[in-house]
């Protein structure tokens, strides 16, 4: 007579199954993590192709953003289209690319049909950005500044930089790189290196005094976070950093066409050379 399991059997099978899944599930979940932020990489890599075809076709990489004044504030009003549009054509977009009304604003509502559409190149598999949002942003600046015609990134306000004019090297040059929450993709160039920390949360005062000055604000480090802010004019200007939902740190597309993985623990004074398109500083490529 076959006999079957026991109740305490029975247990233990569960038990043994249970503690098989919670061995294995970090696994799968990195695994998962490591396609997406392999995807995303792909992504970066399509969008510099694009910038560098641009370049090519135009002599110049495209406007981070184009308006009549500056510095660009978040009003939703302007022209303020910025450099992702100008590149659709060569991310296999010519559809979209004819269905925009360049004769009208990146916030007009003659364009809000088509911002309900996302290019699946704007969004990092990781994120939970949604449709009409983008995950992948412009440098147009070494430090915390709004965006201005005078800015030292690559991709800022009616900026038309060529590859000639990055005397610090293609290599050691930052175009894009990634950002948790953006505006519209219509919209302009939106990253500088500070204003946030890496993961994207604000940082408290202790930590603003560890980071770079904002050039057009005041003379000194900021005392408080940015909701402190007295003057609601000038959070029109703040632009804020690069972050990811990636654990360790954000991927970034260079002026040569490489993407690479950067920490978020990267030395702050050596990003900022990274993103300077000619301070003259040497970057040893090897150190990050």
């Amino acid at each position: 007579m076959r006999r079957g399991f026991t109740a305490i059997e029975l247990l233990v099978v569960i038990a043994i199954i249970a503690i098989l899944i919670a061995l294995l599930l970090p696994s799968v979940q990195q695994a998962r993590e490591a396609a997406r932020r392999m995807q995303c990489q792909n992504n970066l890599m399509q969008l510099g192709l694009a910038l560098q075809n641009y370049h090519q076709a135009h002599d110049s990489f495209p406007p981070g953003s184009i308006n009549p004044t500056g510095p660009i504030r978040d009003d939703g009003t302007g022209y303020q289209v910025g450099w992702i549009p100008q590149i659709l054509p060569y991310i296999d977009q010519q559809l979209l690319y004819s269905k925009l009304n360049f004769n009208k604003g990146a916030h007009d509502p003659a364009n809000t049909v088509v911002l309900g559409f996302s290019p699946p190149q704007l969004m990092c598999p990781s994120s939970n950005t949604p449709s009409g949002g983008h995950n992948y942003v412009g440098c147009h600046n070494d430090i915390e500044a709004p965006i201005d015609v005078d800015n030292n990134g690559v991709l800022f306000l009616n900026s038309h930089i060529r590859l000639r004019d990055l005397t610090d090297g293609r290599q050691a040059t930052l175009l894009l790189g990634e950002v948790l929450t953006s505006g519209s993709w219509l919209a302009g160039t939106r990253s500088t290196l500070r204003n946030g920390s890496s993961s994207g949360t604000e940082l408290d005062a202790s930590e603003y005094r560890n980071f770079s000055q904002r050039s057009y604000y005041t003379p000194s480090p900021l005392t408080g976070s940015e909701t402190d802010d007295a003057d609601a004019a000038k959070k029109l200007l703040n632009v804020g950093g690069f972050s990811s939902t990636h654990n360790t740190g954000c991927n970034y597309a260079m002026a040569d066409g490489a993407v690479r993985f950067i920490s978020f623990n990267i030395d702050h004074n050596l990003f900022q050379h990274l993103a300077n398109r000619r301070d003259g500083n040497l970057v040893d490529m090897g150190s990050f």
